[in-house]
């Protein structure tokens, strides 16, 4: 029997698909502010939301226990805390849904001996990191239940890239089985890809610093930030010591998530300058112009995103571009390594 064979990539395909959902409703959630309105974690049992007035009422009263009810949220209504309840219920559903996709094909091929050892080694460190992943959206909901009514940007963002890498995982892997031939490698290119990768995955540690800090609400100017300042003075002045003003001040992090931005465009600029140098494949060819086309348009989101002041369709349309961002770079780097 043929081992790692189309069901198997199929699998990894489907996997990053429903990775790529989570992570859109992830972002409707944040943006909602509908992260805490879910202060208990059943596994089974909360998969079902409450089905009648009873239950709605008692998950109402439980949210009423926590800060975010008591400190912002104190005028809300049944009605309202329904609307923030959804999306946070969606999210932890389709959390859950995407273990069973993996796990449950997962042992299915094992027992049929469809995966070969290396996809078998690889496909434990995806199980892996989802479970991670699962207990790190725990670990940042319950940031916000003790005394701020705010989850860690922190956590967020940890829990946000975590979610970028398995994707970025699960792709790669599904791509070692869709072109399973070697070939030979240009190592200088390829570093220079390495690196462009990391660079992006800091700058999407820093979006979701945004995300958390609130950052995009403020300094809704561009090219500039506000009064017409490359850098305003609110960016080192709002922490002490310095550097957490980068860090955990939100006019430092949102002009360190600028700077950035240029950086990746510098990056991928230089990886397409340097392509036209190389005797490249077709799939190369593509994946160098897919990345270029993808970073235009994420680039457009950004501007427009800041200075709209976040509107939610546009905050989501931009979490999505950073994610089709690292779709096109994971393609590049696999095509130019293996």
């Amino acid at each position: 029997m043929k081992k790692d064979h189309k069901k198997v990539i199929y699998w990894l395909l489907t996997g990053c698909l429903l990775i790529f959902i989570m992570v859109v409703v992830g972002g409707i959630t944040r943006l909602t502010h509908s992260g805490l309105s879910i202060s208990n974690y059943k596994l089974i049992s909360g998969t079902i939301p409450p089905m009648n007035d009873v239950e709605w009422q008692e998950a109402f009263n439980l949210y009423k226990q926590y800060p975010e009810y008591q400190k912002l949220n104190n005028q809300f209504t049944l009605q309202d805390f329904k609307d923030i309840y959804f999306w946070e219920w969606l999210h932890r559903v389709i959390g859950r849904f995407i273990g069973l996709v993996f796990f449950i094909p997962f042992l299915y091929f094992l027992i049929k001996k469809q995966l070969s050892k290396a996809t078998i080694k690889k496909s434990i460190i995806l199980l892996c990191l989802g479970a991670f992943q699962g207990f790190l959206g725990w670990y940042m909901v319950k940031s916000g239940l003790v005394d701020n009514p705010d989850v860690s940007h922190y956590r967020l963002a940890a829990h946000l890239t975590t979610a970028f890498i398995t994707f970025a995982y699960t792709f790669w892997v599904a791509l070692d089985l869709i072109f399973p031939h070697k070939k030979d490698i240009n190592i200088a290119f390829r570093n220079l890809i390495r690196l462009s990768l990391a660079v992006l995955l800091l700058q999407i540690i820093y979006g979701a610093f945004v995300a958390g800090l609130d950052a995009g609400f403020i300094h809704n100017h561009w090219p500039m930030m506000s009064e017409g300042k490359f850098m305003h003075q609110t960016v080192y002045i709002e922490q002490s010591p310095l550097y957490k003003n980068f860090i955990e001040g939100k006019s430092g992090v949102q002009f360190v998530h600028r700077i950035l931005a240029y950086i990746v465009v510098l990056f991928i600029l230089l990886i397409w300058k340097k392509s036209k140098k190389l005797n490249l494949t077709i799939y190369q060819s593509k994946g160098i112009n897919i990345l270029l086309i993808i970073l235009c348009i994420q680039f457009l989101l950004g501007v427009f995103t800041i200075l709209l002041q976040v509107p939610v369709w546009l905050g989501v349309a931009h979490q999505i571009g950073a994610f089709f961002l690292l779709s096109a770079m994971t393609f590049t780097m696999h095509r130019f390594s293996k």
